[in-house]
This record gives C-alpha cells, structure tokens and sequence, in this order.
C-alpha cells in the first residue's frame, strides 16, 4: 500500500492551485453575469413614424455624396408648395454651402446626418457624438439653425447611437416608408412604393441623389395629398412633451 505523504511544501502547493481555481470560477461567473446583463438592457428605437390622429405625414430626403437633382427637387416642391425634410452629411455641407443655404431660404428643415457619413456603433460613444456635434456646427454656421432632428448614416444604430443624440437634446429620426429610389426604380415603381405604405404619421426616406426621384415626386407629392394627408415637417409631425417610442418605433408621449 503506498501512503500519501503530504508535506508543508505540498499542501502550500494545493492550496494555491484551489486559490487559482476559485478565482478562475469568480472570473467566469463574473463575464457570464455581464454578458447576461448586457443581452437584458432593452432595445432602445429612434422614431420611425409618429403616432397621430392627424392625416399628416412628412417626406424627407438624405444628403450624403452629390447634388445632381437638388435644385430640380426645390423647384418642385416651392411648384407644389411643400415643406420637407433635409438631412445632410456634415462633408456634403462643406462641399455644397450654397445648396445648403438654399434649402434654409426656401423654408425647408435641415437635419443631421452624420459628418462623414460612419456607421456610429462601430465607434465609441465619444466619437459618435463628435460626428453629430461637428455637422451641428457646419449647419448652423451656414443657417443660424442648430438642428434638432439626426438620421443615422445607413440606418445603422443601435442603443449607444439613440442614447447619444438624445443626451444632445435631439430626435433620432429613421422612416417607415422606403422610396427605394437608390435602386433607380422607375418613377411609377417609386410612386407606388411610397404610396401602398404611407398612413398617419408616416415618414417617407428619398435621396438627393437618385435618378428618378425628381420625376416621381410630383406624383407622390399628389398621390399623398388624394389620400387626405397634409405633408409636414417632421419637426411639426413630432409632438412636444416627453415621449418613447414603442417595439416598432413609433412615437407616443409619455402622458
């Protein structure tokens, strides 16, 4: 029979290989706790359309790269006297100042998109905000309009991203009626992808830049106007007080 001899040397040895185990199982348990945690916190949605009981709805067009059809798109819309919503990449403004104070003059709103057009999640919160502070300060430079409505650049959030602009006092602003303009549809296609989804509150996404928007937007301009909706601002679609947005981003207030 061999007997097991256990020295001050061995038990210390033991001792230690217990101390590590245990602290090992504390780490684990620990990661786990956070990982559990951070898979838990909420999901937190900008605005992608505005519960109402109004008959409004708000188009809005992206700004990030040229300015081909901008002018053509202004003309049209003082034609049929609507008001909408642009959002511009703070590098866009640099290159494009005069289209920019032009869109202030005919009365349109500006919002942010971004000053160079990221995706926000893949940065630090630091960052993020430092891209919406920057093209903040280029629009309202240019406009005296500091603004306060922010599309993210690709539709591409996640809770940092919303948290952010809204400790920056701003709406985070997506949409629920997808043009899909920048697939270069035709324009009766464009029309009618807009026209089969707007309904009260709807935000409508165009671009620009896209091909055939300026031929399709008299039609859907028109369009939505038989169907009974005024077209707003979104500024003006948007309630005052405090508000959430609910599991598919629409806007409620809080009271």
């Amino acid at each position: 029979m061999k007997l097991l001899i256990l020295t001050k040397r061995s038990l210390f040895s033991i001792a230690l290989c217990l101390l590590a185990g245990f602290a090992a199982l504390c780490v684990t348990v620990s990661s786990t706790t956070k990982a559990v945690q951070t898979a838990a916190e909420p999901k937190v949605n900008p605005v992608y359309r505005v519960a109402s009981d109004k008959k409004q709805v708000a188009i809005s067009f992206d700004a990030a790269w040229g300015n081909e059809e901008t002018t053509q798109l202004l003309e049209i819309l003082d034609k049929y006297k609507v008001k909408a919503t642009f959002f511009l990449v703070g590098d866009w403004v640099d290159k494009f100042p005069g289209d920019v104070k032009n869109i202030a003059a005919k009365g349109h709103d500006i919002g942010n998109h971004s000053d160079t057009h990221p995706h926000l999640p893949q940065l630090s919160e630091e960052k993020a905000g430092a891209e919406i502070a920057a093209c903040n300060e280029k629009i309202e430079a240019l406009t005296g309009h500091c603004p306060t409505l922010f599309r993210p650049p690709y539709g591409d959030y996640n809770n940092m991203v919303v948290n952010t602009v809204k400790s920056m006092g701003m709406y985070c602003v997506q949409w629920d009626v997808d043009s899909l303009d920048w697939k270069d549809p035709s324009p009766e296609q464009l029309t009618q992808n807009v026209l089969k989804k707007v309904t009260d509150g709807s935000i409508v996404l165009m671009h620009n830049g896209a091909k055939n928007t300026p031929a399709a937007l008299p039609g859907i301009i028109k369009g939505i106007q038989d169907k009974g909706f005024e077209i707003v601002l979104i500024k003006d679609l948007i309630p005052e007080g405090e508000y959430y947005t609910d599991v598919q981003g629409e806007l409620h207030l809080s009271n």
